[in-house]
């Protein structure tokens, strides 16, 4: 007879870890003990500070960072700061004091920042009047290199007001750099100094540290070296977005802390974390052969979501364990909100391949007690909605996982962070790969080099070349580049659609049967 994991309390918020209708029981869980144990002596030599990151040779500070960021002065200064802001002490190059932020970045570092301002000020912040977010500055977040999305931005902001603060760990981000180019010229084309509305967060010594010295930022904010960007919302990645708005980043903190302090203990049935990354591996035969959907039912956690595979499956999908061996680890992570997605694929959820588990995150305490008919609220209601989908998956076998928690605050979300950073850090040892490496990201972006270096290419045989007429296939011949029609074509499609130039000659393109043609003409 299989043994129920009973659930796992945390009293005083009322935080929530059931896995008891998730499939696993303590007999399973007895059978991964010995691995536990590797992966909790892991954990220790991690929290000591011994190298982490076995690519790079180098520890990973998150944890302990968050145990003194606190006490920092980039943590004082940044209060100061966006205090002053808001006070209007600070303006920029006309002289009119800031009403808007920009965090431009990309990936982990972006992600994090945005996850915390949407769960903790709501979708709808910007919409309030500077009396209803006491004076604090609209805030918005450059995540691309789609002109679509940036024309969309410079619409909605006057750059006389507008501080950019641009973040990227490395300091070489090419969206990242890509977007302050933008921005420059932008706020170039209306005749403003843009260095007097830029400040930078990167490492020391950096691309972006360079430039923003260079140009004489308003501020430059040092992240420490040994925090990967997918963990840095605890860092002053995450503090800049919290104190833009006025949230309590201390309490985030001291959420994360002592989740940190929960998650350290030995004992798989008493350590969310643990437990957690077990459920994963059993669940998925140490293979990630299920995918985890997540569904918060929370209009203010979908983005909690997009931060969690990001963290997930970035630390996880690996072609090689940490012996060389090719291993092709990983586990998909997707889902956005209930009861929303409940009238969307969770049909496939309970009717379809069983090839996922659930994991469902509540807030039980309303934002405001909406009274409907029969005498209940609709937050009693979301709760029925989010029972019967359970009762309705559980009764077809699928495996689920809940997370509850009684309010959600800067302290509950800094624990549900903390909570999955550590569950990810022990499944990496579970499956025996680096958690802090991603060679992938590392290669689209040697890939996508070599993809500039053929639109330069382009350009120059366009320039050279007018009255040329022929398919991708000729041009890639003629330029040597013939194991690259595709990409060829795919270049020449964007220089014909936005009619770019060059020294007045451009290329237009006419469809031949199931070809395009191409033309150079004047």
């Amino acid at each position: 007879m299989q043994t129920v994991v009973p659930p796992l309390i945390f009293p005083d918020e009322g935080f929530t870890l059931d896995i008891s209708h998730s499939g696993v029981c303590v007999e399973k869980l007895q059978e991964l003990q010995s691995a536990i144990e590797r992966a909790h002596r892991a954990m220790k030599a991690f929290e000591r500070g011994d190298i982490a990151n076995t690519e790079d040779g180098t520890s990973v500070t998150h944890v302990a960072d968050r145990l003194r960021y606190e006490q920092s002065p980039v943590f004082a200064d940044i209060n100061d700061f966006f205090q002053r802001l808001r006070r209007g002490k600070f303006s920029g190059a006309t002289g009119r004091p800031f009403a808007y932020v920009i965090i431009n970045g990309i990936g982990g570092c972006l992600l994090g920042a945005t996850m915390l301002h949407q769960a903790l000020r709501g979708a709808y912040w910007n919409e309030k009047d500077k009396f209803e977010r006491d004076n604090y500055p609209r805030l918005y977040f450059l995540d691309n290199n789609d002109p679509a999305g940036f024309a969309d931005l410079l619409e909605i902001v006057d750059l006389d007001r507008t501080l950019v603060v641009t973040v990227s760990r490395s300091g070489n981000s090419q969206e990242t750099l890509n977007n302050v180019a933008a921005l420059e010229a932008a706020f170039a084309a209306v005749e403003i100094d843009f260095s007097k509305h830029a400040c930078a967060i990167t490492t020391d010594d950096s691309e972006l540290d360079r430039l923003a010295n260079r140009n004489h930022w308003l501020r430059i904010w040092l992240m420490t070296p040994t925090i990967g960007s997918r963990f840095s919302v605890t860092s002053v990645a995450g503090h800049l977005a919290a104190a833009a708005t006025g949230l309590d980043f201390g309490l985030f903190l001291d959420g994360a802390r002592t989740m940190d302090e929960w998650t350290r203990e030995r004992d798989v049935t008493a350590n969310p974390a643990y437990l957690l990354a077990a459920t994963w591996h059993i669940l998925g035969e140490g293979r990630g052969d299920k995918s985890m959907v997540i569904v918060p039912y929370s209009d203010r956690l979908p983005g909690f979501t997009r931060y969690l595979q990001h963290l997930v499956m970035e630390s996880v999908g690996k072609y090689q364990d940490r012996q060389g061996n090719m291993v092709c680890q990983g586990l998909t992570v997707y889902g956005h909100k209930g009861s929303t997605d409940t009238h969307a694929y969770i049909q496939q959820l309970q009717e379809g391949r069983n090839d996922f588990f659930v994991t469902f995150i509540e807030v039980l305490q309303d934002r405001m007690p909406y009274n409907l008919a029969n005498n209940l609220t609709m937050g009693e209601h979301l709760h029925a909605f989010l029972g019967g989908l359970m009762l309705s998956l559980y009764a077809r076998d699928r495996g689920i996982v809940s997370i509850t928690f009684e309010r959600l605050n800067e302290r509950t979300l800094g624990m549900l962070v903390a909570l999955y950073e550590r569950a990810v850090a022990v499944y990496a040892e579970l499956i025996d790969v680096n958690a802090y490496n991603q060679p992938g990201v590392k290669a689209y972006k040697r890939i996508s080099r070599n993809v500039n270096e053929i639109n330069h290419a382009l350009q120059q045989f366009i320039r050279d070349n007018q009255g040329f007429r022929g398919t991708a296939a000729d041009v890639a011949r003629a330029v040597g580049l013939g194991d690259w029609e595709e990409e060829v074509d795919g270049m020449l499609a964007k220089f014909a659609v936005n009619l770019r130039s060059f020294n007045g000659v451009r290329i237009v393109r006419e469809l031949q049967g199931r070809r395009w043609r191409y033309t150079i003409t004047s």
